[in-house]
């Protein structure tokens, strides 16, 4: 388990290992500031990026690394050239690359071709680097995910087949409340459940209240991700009826916790209200992408992701 592609690779030790080096990498930020001196790491993005780009690039440099980005006009991966050609130049020059990029079978490609460790920054299909952060975020104010319920609110997207993974392993109750025809992917959801160590359970509805009804979390995501700006006037159609606002905060576990991944469409998916309301830890879970992935970089360079728990 050298590269970190998707969180259905860990158990719950490991992820718990993981959210644990998390942690003492926010309380203790001197204390890791030479751990990954002298090393490479390369960032290769396909996608515009906030949060996946400044929590890597920066814990890069607070870990003592070097990074080198790659604009997408630069690369062009599997189009300039083939990328397992790539894998293997950057594998020469670098001690880890993370790539974020539209298809998950580029990454895939990458990482078998790569002799250093790949880290999926986002691919179509999933997210890991934010359902951790979210884990984390979650492990802060409410404790462990056993036994919690949590209401995805929207398009059955990369984010949410990422959360799932994590609530199946972790032993938590995933409720996703999705149009039809938006729903996690059957594939991912089947996978998710077969997993080794599997304790907790996937709900698909369709209404947002069966969701959130008594949920510990209600989380949200943008209807239109990049990629799908033309289905962007549809999309609001079929989603309006999938906002987070405090109607349906009310029927929430009353200490219950809202999450986005960011950036936020405000007014559509979620109302500013709850976004600035004292449900919303939306900047405490942003922050923590760079704690997360301080830990996945240290990780993954240090060959430590089997060893974790």
């Amino acid at each position: 388990m050298k590269h970190f592609i998707s969180l259905h690779h860990f158990n719950a030790a490991q992820l718990n290992g993981l959210i644990k080096l998390s942690m003492d990498m926010k309380k203790n930020r001197k204390k890791y500031l030479t751990a990954l001196k002298d090393r490479h790491v390369g960032i290769c993005f396909q996608k515009p990026s906030l949060r996946t780009k400044s929590a890597f690039c920066i814990g890069a440099l607070e870990l003592g690394a070097n990074i080198l980005y790659y604009s997408p006009d630069e690369i062009k991966l599997g189009k300039r050239e083939k990328i397992s050609d790539a894998a293997r130049v950057m594998s020469r020059y670098l001690h880890a690359l993370v790539l974020r990029t539209f298809g998950h079978e580029d990454v895939l490609e990458f990482a078998k071709y790569a002799v250093v460790p790949v880290v999926n920054g986002l691919s179509d299909k999933y997210h890991p680097s934010q359902a951790l952060a979210d884990v984390m975020t979650i492990n802060e104010h409410l404790g462990e995910l056993k036994n919690l319920k949590i209401a995805y609110i929207g398009d059955g997207n990369n984010v949410c087949n990422s959360l799932m993974h994590a609530f199946a392993v972790m032993g938590g109750n995933f409720f996703a409340a999705t149009p039809k025809g938006y729903e996690p992917d059957k594939k991912v959801v089947s996978e998710t459940l077969a997993l080794p160590g599997v304790k907790g359970s996937i709900t698909i509805v369709r209404d947002a209240k069966e969701a959130a009804e008594n949920a510990d979390v209600l989380y949200t995501d943008v209807w239109t991700s990049m990629g799908q700006e033309d289905e962007v006037r549809e999309r609001r159609k079929i989603f309006k009826s999938y906002q987070i606002n405090d109607k349906l905060l009310s029927i929430a576990n009353k200490k219950a916790i809202v999450m986005h991944c960011l950036p936020a469409h405000r007014g559509e998916e979620i109302t500013d209200s709850v976004m600035d309301g004292t449900h919303s830890v939306v900047f405490d879970q942003a922050e923590n992408r760079l704690h997360t992935a301080k830990a996945i970089l240290y990780s993954t360079m240090k060959n430590l992701l089997e060893q974790l728990g």
